[in-house]
């Protein structure tokens, strides 16, 4: 078990970056790794059905991306929008932040609005005269590691075929290989959880122990809750949905009795962490020394997720978004 940062590194050559999707989202190789006898086999997810057994229950995250990003009428300011506490007031990133004062203006497809706050975190409250059309104006935040702007196609392929409830800036991107054909094989349900930026922020201080996790709102129905909880093996799709499902969990249950079933969660899971509700969990691959391989870590091992991660970059699969996935039992 390590607690430093720097344990969390690998090297990635630049070329196995996924800037793009497969043709077809089942078509993505699947590393499988075994928790139990230490073994690492390279599959195909087309083939993902073939690990559940019968009262398993597949539980995947139908937050919907939303176009997030915007540029002003002159060009020269680009917003990314965070939350939306009422239609015309909006947190917001701004870049250059130092030409977003308070009392300075902004125009978004003829809309004004002005920085009415600056928090001390350096996000920006815009107060809109009007609120601009999103669908109309804005432009899906790609991560910024595949290198290039959105396209028309990012608009379905940035998105999980069961994307229903909107209010995400990135797609919990395990989920993009999942088909209808796949999902109508398998028992499964869902939550909601609105994956942040703070997705893709480094973890910047040594020693993880001093990482300010951020939180992210979630949502389970008590229908969920309660399949969740009968389920033989719970199979988290993604992070986000582990991140919610241990949020609630306690009291001997995958989630508590008491749990609030809305909210926000910030929970950081990194090595030493005893899992309580996810029983297997598909992953994308993650970025070096991020909080998503620590979770990950967390739930696998340090070594053995490591290991993975190397013969994954000798085998070639395609990182991150739009790349290949990881099956953890």
């Amino acid at each position: 078990m390590s607690l430093l940062t720097k344990d969390y590194d690998y090297h990635l050559p630049p070329e196995l970056i996924a800037s793009r999707p497969l043709p077809n989202r089942a078509a993505s190789r699947m590393l499988v790794i075994d928790r139990k006898d230490g073994s690492i086999t390279h599959g195909r997810f087309a083939d993902f059905a073939d690990h559940m057994k019968p009262r398993d229950l597949l539980v995947l995250n139908n937050t919907r991306v939303i176009p997030a990003r915007l540029f002003s009428d002159d060009g020269r300011t680009e917003l990314l929008c965070l939350d939306r506490p009422s239609p015309t007031l909006w947190r917001c990133l701004a870049k250059p932040g130092k030409r977003m004062k308070v009392g300075r203006s902004v125009a978004v497809g003829g809309i004004t609005g002005n920085v009415v706050e600056v928090l001390k975190n350096g996000d920006r409250i815009i107060q809109w005269e009007s609120a601009p059309d999103l669908d109309a104006l804005g432009h899906l935040a790609l991560p910024h590691y595949m290198g290039r702007e959105d396209e028309d196609s990012d608009k379905e392929r940035y998105q999980t075929v069961f994307a229903k409830e909107e209010g995400a800036i990135a797609a919990p991107t395990a989920g993009l290989h999942f088909t209808p054909e796949i999902l109508s094989r398998i028992d499964h349900d869902f939550i909601t959880l609105h994956v942040g930026v703070g997705t893709f922020r480094p973890v910047s201080v040594d020693h993880i122990g001093e990482h300010i996790m951020h939180s992210e709102k979630y949502s389970v129905t008590p229908e969920a809750a309660s399949r969740i909880n009968t389920a033989g093996r719970a199979f988290a799709v993604g992070t986000t949905v582990t991140r919610v499902l241990e949020s609630l969990a306690g009291g001997g249950q995958r989630i508590a009795p008491d749990a609030a079933l809305s909210g926000a969660t910030d929970i950081f899971l990194h090595p030493p962490y005893h899992f309580q509700a996810v029983d297997a969990l598909l992953t994308n691959f993650h970025l070096p020394q991020s909080t998503l391989i620590m979770l990950v870590s967390a739930f696998a091992g340090r070594e053995l997720v490591l290991e993975a991660y190397r013969q994954a970059v000798a085998e070639r699969y395609r990182f991150y978004s739009y790349g290949d996935c990881m099956l953890i039992l």
